[in-house]
């Protein structure tokens, strides 16, 4: 019961901080929602540096790190808003913004783990 206790409270905070930066940025932006992309590019960096201190030692407990990792950063991160947003731009005809969109989401996203992960080792 303790972990699901965990999971729900990081991920209502996760969820309430996408919320703000998603419309703090989606709305100034045409055809690139920067606020979906940056919420999910900082997800992937967290995630990586909270599962490379989780695996580096002592610094984080099974619960923290379950707390941060499923809790806070699946609340936070958010891929079902990033595919209704592709489907928008496709069913808009704007593949060349759908194509920048997706690719740089996934290129940079799998960049930002890497980085996160790497910060890790080095602490």
């Amino acid at each position: 019961m303790k972990q699901f206790f965990l999971v729900f409270i990081g991920g209502g905070f996760g969820t309430m901080l996408r919320f703000i930066i998603s419309k703090s940025f989606n709305d100034y932006f045409h055809n690139f929602f920067l606020g979906t992309f940056l919420v999910n590019i900082i997800g992937c960096f967290l995630i990586g540096f909270i599962l490379g201190t989780s695996v580096k030692g002592d610094l984080l407990s099974k619960d923290q790190t379950l707390l941060l990792s499923t809790g806070f950063c699946g609340g936070f991160t958010t891929f079902s808003a990033f595919a209704l947003e592709n489907h928008g731009l496709l069913q808009s005809g704007q593949l060349l913004h759908f194509s920048f969109y997706t690719i740089s989401s996934i290129a940079v996203g799998v960049l930002a783990v890497a980085a996160g992960l790497w910060l890790a080792r080095l602490m």
